[in-house]
């Protein structure tokens, strides 16, 4: 009798074989879902994206991926997956939101950061203005969004990744043409004076801006400001400050998630595929700033303005710096925005 007749005769035997990981093909036979937890406006990059890794994995493995998303302000999103969301990558605006998913319950490993190329940041992106069209205020640089009579539109730093990317560009602009943080603080306590409202997250504050017609200027992600005429049809010009920072948005697998739903692999693989060329490319498309593909950096580096860009390192020491100065409880935002 042959080993295939026994697995006729014996189905519940194959199915062991199965388990065990003697089959071939079964394990991978089987659908699989995972859930990419990310930041307000990754949503079109990862519609995109998700439809490309599918095709992709089904060609390698024959197995059916399907991609949910759940998007929302970064430091809320931290907070969701903490809080028990079952996210299997978590894409977040920024490293410090994924450190947090360390520090409290260990829902990844202390070394994600080099996982995967590039300390885990597949692509990067900067912060930017947005005005009417035509720009009727004459905004130019951060100067301008201190003055009278000028309604600034960014999102909360407590809630927002994107909010704290812009939070801390200014205050470097401040720092460094006025001399010093008290110098900064001020400046910075001048803009916020001239936000009428925190949405939670940077997607909050576009549709506050484009569609709620709020405000004369946007702090916005560079991807967001250049997709606004696509999404809302309306004419919006975009101005390159003189400064900026460098944002380096970061992916990781979460590690207790996929490992108690057996879903690793083919989240490790979703990742690393941000790194291919299809991946990079996809970045360009959608406005990121394409970090490892020469070929793609190339193709896309006309869209880009060139910019003088600091790192959060070079600037505040690292996240873990930052976020305690900054955006802790008592830091210098809650110390600005309880004078306003």
């Amino acid at each position: 009798m042959t080993q295939r007749r026994h697995f006729i005769k014996f189905p519940l035997l194959a199915g062991l074989f199965s388990v065990l990981g003697l089959a071939a093909t079964p394990a991978l036979a089987q659908d699989v879902t995972l859930l990419n937890v990310s930041y307000d406006p990754t949503r079109e990059l990862y519609v995109e994206f998700n439809a490309a890794f599918a095709k992709y994995w089904k060609e390698k493995t024959g197995q059916n991926v399907t991609i949910k998303q759940s998007h929302g302000g970064s430091g809320k999103q931290a907070r969701s997956i903490i809080d028990g969301l079952d996210a299997d990558v978590a894409t977040l605006a920024l490293a410090g939101d994924t450190d947090a998913l360390v520090k409290n319950g260990g829902w990844l490993a202390a070394d994600w950061q080099k996982k995967l190329p590039h300390n885990s940041s597949p692509y990067t992106s900067t912060i930017v203005l947005v005005t009417r069209q035509g720009n009727p205020k004459g905004i130019k640089d951060w100067d301008d969004l201190i003055k009278p009579g000028v309604s600034v539109i960014t999102p909360n730093p407590k809630t927002s990744g994107g909010a704290r990317w812009n939070y801390l560009a200014v205050w470097e602009f401040a720092k460094r043409k006025y001399g010093g943080d008290a110098k900064a603080k001020e400046f910075v306590q001048k803009l916020y004076a001239n936000v009428p409202v925190l949405d939670t997250g940077a997607r909050g504050s576009t549709i506050t801006f484009a569609q709620r017609n709020q405000g004369d200027v946007l702090i916005a992600w560079e991807n967001e400001a250049y997709l606004l005429e696509k999404e809302f049809g309306t004419k919006f010009d975009v101005v390159a400050p003189s400064i900026s920072i460098l944002a380096e948005p970061a992916v990781a697998v979460v590690d207790k998630n996929v490992d108690k739903k057996g879903t690793r692999k083919v989240a490790q693989a979703y990742l690393e595929y941000l790194y291919s060329e299809e991946g990079q490319d996809i970045a360009g498309k959608n406005f990121y700033r394409p970090a490892v593909s020469k070929k793609a950096i190339d193709k896309y580096a006309k869209q880009f303005p060139k910019l003088n860009l600091f790192t959060i390192d070079q600037a505040f020491g690292g996240w873990g710096k930052a976020d305690k100065d900054h955006f802790a409880d008592g830091g210098s935002f809650d110390q600005i925005y309880a004078k306003k």
